[in-house]
C-alpha cells in the first residue's frame, strides 16, 4: 500500500469504544474499510469531515515524508521511540463540545497525554517533509495567535506543545442550533466511557490513495 501522509495517533483497542467510534463514523481505521453507521437521519452528514481519519485522537499530525527517509525507517523510529515511552493516565474520557464540535476529551490532568503527544511531535520530526506554502496559507485561515504562528513554522502544525488538547473527534462543525441535539444523541449511542483513560500505545497510520487513514501498526509504550 502506498501512502501520502503518515501520522502518529491513538487508536483505541479493540473492545466497545473502538466499535463505537467505527460505526459512528462510518469508517474502521483498524480494518482500513467503511462501516455500517447507526440509523440516524443526518449521522453521514455530520460525520463527512473527521470520516476519513477514523476514529482516534492525535499525537503527531499527518505530515508527507521527508524525501530521504523511508516508510521502514519511520516504523523502525516509531517503535524504538515508543520503547522509550511511559504510558500515559487520566482520569477518563468525557463527551465534550469544543467549540461547534463534538468530541471524547480527558477529564482532570491531562499533561500526560501532553507529554506522549510533545515526544511524538519532537522525536518523530526528522522525518516530516517542509510544509508549502499551500498548506501555510490553510493553517492561517483560521486567526492564529503570535505563539501558534511560530508553532506552525517550527513543527508543521499550530496545535502542538502548550497548544495541544488531546480529544477524539466524533463530528464535524454543526450548526449551532444542532449542537444540543447531537449531544444528546452522541450520549446515547456512547459505551461505558473508560475510567482511569490509559494510553499505553501509539499507532503510526497512514493516508491511503483513497484519502483516507488506516493503521499500519501500534506500538506498545514500554518506557
Amino acid at each position: 500500500m502506498s501512502y501520502s501522509r503518515f501520522a502518529i495517533y491513538y487508536v483505541p483497542p479493540e473492545g466497545p469504544l473502538a466499535d463505537f467510534g467505527a460505526t459512528w463514523l462510518g469508517w474502521d481505521v483498524v480494518q482500513g474499510r467503511a462501516a455500517r453507521q447507526p440509523d440516524l437521519p443526518g449521522l453521514h452528514d455530520v460525520t463527512m469531515t473527521p470520516r476519513k481519519y477514523g476514529f482516534h485522537g492525535t499525537l503527531k499530525p499527518p505530515f508527507r515524508l521527508v524525501e530521504n527517509r523511508s516508510v521502514e525507517d519511520l516504523k523502525a523510529a516509531a517503535a524504538d521511540l515508543a520503547q522509550a515511552l511511559a504510558p500515559a493516565t487520566c482520569n477518563g474520557l468525557e463527551l465534550t463540545r469544543l467549540g461547534r464540535f463534538l468530541a471524547l476529551t480527558p477529564g482532570g490532568d491531562s499533561r500526560p497525554l501532553q507529554r506522549v503527544a510533545e515526544a511524538c511531535v519532537c522525536g518523530l520530526d526528522g522525518f516530516r517533509a517542509t510544509v508549502t506554502e499551500a498548506e501555510l496559507a490553510r493553517r492561517r485561515k483560521a486567526g492564529l495567535s503570535a505563539r501558534q504562528e511560530a508553532l506552525l513554522k517550527q513543527w508543521g502544525y499550530p496545535y502542538v506543545m502548550e497548544e495541544f488538547r488531546f480529544h477524539m473527534t466524533l463530528t464535524g462543525r454543526l450548526p449551532k442550533n444542532d449542537i444540543l441535539a447531537w449531544f444528546r444523541i452522541a450520549q446515547r449511542q456512547l459505551p461505558d466511557l473508560p475510567s482511569p483513560f490509559v494510553l499505553d500505545h501509539i499507532a503510526l497510520c497512514g493516508e491511503r490513495e483513497d484519502g483516507r487513514f488506516e493503521l499500519i501498526h501500534r506500538y506498545t509504550l514500554a518506557g
